[in-house]
């Protein structure tokens, strides 16, 4: 054979490889894992302006939104095993939708209210213990440039911008940080919510900053939100970007490498 024949046919090969592995890469991102930079400051200090994730599409089984239609033509959800109390789960919003992430609180059968910034499940209240303030600069972030709210009130450009911060533990016993901005908020005072069978109920950790399931659906909140719709669990930060655009390097947190949600 040639050399000529040779280093064609090797080319060819190469090719072939590279699109194989491509076509590899694609399937298993499509099949079990979601890619999601977090675009608002509904989650934090959790989950940042910029962090950047993968989301485990495996976690609860298939549902029509977390595997395409064509590879799983299921109409409804498939669970795998059932969420948990405090994951943090990403979903598409039943009404626009729009990929959200926050914090699972109800599951079904369970009543969920808020009374002065209290989150009860059950009747009984979810402690909070005074865990300092989180701070960060008063600025835009992120792609939508989205200024932060402050509980120190008009900080200006530049300047620390603080809110109160809390570690919430939940019936089971898990710990999360939540944040407060404000007293007596427009959803720090709520009826009395019951989570139907095959549905869950969500709220952002940064309370006074999430439009979630306290808010009706009609009004662009997420509702009681039905099973089908869940997407996938949020387990671990990748990277996390503090500037507007993702691949500019010099922003990125080296803190937030690899870190877990929790």
């Amino acid at each position: 054979m040639a050399k000529s024949d040779k280093a064609e046919g090797g080319i060819v090969e190469t090719i072939k490889t590279v699109f194989w592995a491509l076509v590899i890469a694609g399937v298993f991102r499509t099949l079990f894992f979601q890619p999601f930079w977090i675009p608002s400051e509904s989650m934090k200090d959790t989950l940042l302006i910029g962090d950047f994730l993968f989301v485990n599409k495996m976690a609860y089984g298939y549902s029509k939104y977390s595997c395409p239609f064509a590879l799983c033509p299921i109409s409804g959800r498939i669970l795998a095993s059932e969420p948990e109390r405090g994951d943090v789960v990403v979903f598409r919003h039943p009404v626009n939708g729009s990929d959200f992430i926050k914090r699972l609180i109800g599951l079904p059968g369970d009543t969920i209210q808020v009374k002065e910034g209290i989150l009860y499940i059950n009747g009984a209240a979810a402690p909070q213990e005074p865990a300092g303030t989180f701070e960060e600069v008063y600025e835009p972030q992120g792609p939508m440039r989205n200024l932060p709210q402050c509980a120190n009130g008009a900080v200006g450009a530049g300047g620390i911008c603080t809110k109160e911060r809390f570690v919430e533990t939940l019936p089971e016993g898990q710990s999360h940080n939540v944040l407060n901005i404000r007293d007596n908020g427009g959803a720090d005072n709520t009826p009395v919510f019951t989570v139907p069978d095959g549905h869950y109920f969500f709220m952002g950790d940064n309370r006074d900053n999430s439009t979630d399931s306290r808010f009706d659906q009609a009004v662009g909140g997420v509702g009681m939100l039905p099973a089908e719709y869940l997407i996938g669990r949020a387990d671990r930060i990748i990277f996390s970007s503090a500037g507007s655009r993702m691949l500019f390097f010099w922003t990125w947190r080296s803190d937030r490498y690899f870190k877990a949600v929790e």
